[in-house]
C-alpha cells in the first residue's frame, strides 16, 4: 500500500468539495468518508466502514470532474447499502462479487449519467447488456454474464466481499458502524427531499431511494407470517375440556364423580386460493408462495391443512403438507363468501382461514366464527370489511 505523500491530495479533495457543491444533498455523506491511500485497488473503491481507497495513479490520470462523478458513484454505493443487499442474495450469485458489481454499477450509472455527471470511461450502464433505465441491480443480476477476472471491483462496501487491499475491521483510521452509517443514509434522504421540496431538481433514482428509506413499504410476508403465526398461537391458547381423558384429579374423588381434563388443539387452517379470471399468473404464483409460508408456519408436522381452489365456486378441496400438492382450478367469477363458507363445511372445522385474494369479491355480512386473515395481492386490491386482519402483498418486493 502506497503512503499519503504519493496522492494528488488538494486533487481529490477538490473533487470531492465540487461533487457535493453540485449536488448539496450528497454532501454529510461525501464528507463522512475517510481517505486511504492505495496502490493495490484499481481505480477507488469502499468498505462498509466508510472508508474510501485511492489509488493515487488513477487520481493523477483523471480530470476533476470526471473524478466528482466516481465520488458520488462510490458514496452511491452506500448509501444504497449494497453491500447488505449483496448479502441477501443465493450464495451462487455472491461467490462472484464481480458480477454483483457490474449490476450494482448498473443501477448507479444510469441515474448519475441522466443527471449529467460525468464518469470515466469503461462505466457499464444497463443498456450495455439490453437492459432499461431505472432498475435495481437484483433485477439486472440475472442478465449480467459471468465477469472477466479483472472487472470493476469497488470493494466490500458495494459487493460485500472483502478485499486484499481493504483494512479489514479492527485497523486503519476512522470507521463508521451501522447506527451511524443508517443515520447517514437518513440524513441524506430527508436532504434529497428537502432539495427536491425547494429545487425540483433532484434525480428520479435519488428521489425514489429518498422516498423508500423515510417511508419504507411493509415486508408483506413476514406481515402474512407474523399474523398466521399470532393467529395460531391464539388457537392454540383456546383451551376446552374434554371426557376423553379424565382429569388426573378423578381419583381422589373415589370414582363417584368424573372430572373432565383441558385440551389444548392443535390449530386447525384452511387456506382459500381466490382463481378468478381477475387473477394472473404473477398472483397466483405468489399465492401458492405463501401457501408454502403458511404451512412453515403451523407446523404441517402435526397436522395437515386444507386448501380451497375458488372463484364463484368451490372447485377443488385438497389437504397438504406442500404447496406442489395444491390443484389450483377456476378462472370464472369470483365470491370467496363461497370458499370461506366450504372452509367452515369441512368435517374438521377450522379456527384460522386465510384467504389469497386480489380483493375484487363479496365477503360474509358478518364476522365468521374464525380467525380471518387476508392476504391482497396487488396494490389496487380493495380493502374489506374492518373486522378482516389484512395483509397487503406487494408482488414487486
Amino acid at each position: 500500500m502506497s503512503t499519503a505523500a504519493g496522492l494528488d491530495r488538494a486533487k481529490l479533495l477538490a473533487a470531492r468539495f465540487k461533487a457535493a457543491q453540485d449536488r448539496p444533498y450528497l454532501a454529510s455523506a461525501l464528507y463522512a468518508l475517510t481517505v486511504v491511500p492505495s496502490g493495490r485497488v484499481p481505480t477507488m473503491g469502499v468498505d462498509r466502514h466508510w472508508r474510501c481507497y485511492v489509488a493515487p495513479a488513477f487520481v493523477d490520470a483523471t480530470p476533476v470532474t470526471e473524478l466528482a462523478g466516481v465520488w458520488i458513484h462510490e458514496v452511491a454505493h452506500l448509501l444504497r447499502d449494497h453491500h447488505a443487499r449483496a448479502g441477501r442474495l443465493p450464495a451462487a450469485d455472491q461467490r462472484d462479487h464481480l458480477r454483483v458489481n457490474l449490476a450494482q454499477d448498473c443501477e448507479i450509472n444510469d441515474d448519475l449519467l441522466a443527471d449529467g455527471l460525468r464518469l470515466p470511461e469503461g462505466r457499464v450502464e444497463p443498456r450495455d447488456f439490453g437492459l432499461p433505465a431505472g432498475g435495481m441491480f437484483e433485477s439486472y443480476l440475472p442478465a449480467i454474464p459471468a465477469s472477466p477476472p479483472h472487472g470493476a471491483d469497488c470493494g466490500s462496501g458495494a459487493h460485500g466481499t472483502p478485499m486484499p487491499w481493504e483494512l479489514g475491521e479492527a485497523a486503519g483510521p476512522a470507521r463508521i458502524g451501522a447506527v451511524e452509517a443508517e443515520a447517514l443514509r437518513r440524513q441524506t434522504a430527508e436532504a434529497v427531499r428537502a432539495h427536491q421540496r425547494a429545487r425540483g431538481s433532484v434525480p428520479a433514482g435519488w428521489r425514489r431511494w429518498a422516498e423508500q428509506l423515510l417511508e419504507p413499504t411493509v415486508d408483506w410476508r413476514r406481515a402474512l407470517s407474523g399474523a398466521v403465526r399470532e393467529a395460531t398461537a391464539w388457537a392454540a391458547g383456546a383451551v376446552d375440556y374434554t371426557y376423553r381423558r379424565p382429569s388426573r384429579r378423578t381419583p381422589a374423588l373415589g370414582g363417584r364423580v368424573v372430572l373432565p381434563s383441558l385440551r389444548r388443539p392443535l390449530p386447525r387452517v384452511a387456506i382459500v386460493i381466490d382463481t378468478s379470471g381477475s387473477m394472473g399468473e404473477d398472483d397466483l404464483a405468489a399465492a401458492l408462495a405463501e401457501v408454502t409460508g403458511v404451512l412453515r408456519e403451523v407446523g404441517v408436522g402435526a397436522h395437515r391443512v386444507a386448501v380451497l381452489a375458488c372463484d364463484a365456486d368451490v372447485h377443488a378441496v385438497t389437504r397438504v403438507t406442500s404447496a406442489e400438492q395444491v390443484t389450483l382450478a377456476g378462472g370464472g367469477g369470483t365470491d370467496m363468501t363461497v370458499g370461506i363458507s366450504a372452509a367452515l363445511a369441512l368435517p374438521d372445522r377450522p379456527n384460522i382461514v386465510v384467504v389469497l385474494t386480489d380483493g375484487y369479491t363479496p365477503w360474509p355480512a358478518e364476522t365468521p366464527s374464525c380467525r380471518l386473515i387476508a392476504a391482497l395481492i396487488g396494490a389496487a386490491a380493495p380493502e374489506p370489511p374492518s373486522w378482516v386482519e389484512t395483509v397487503r402483498v406487494d408482488l414487486g418486493q
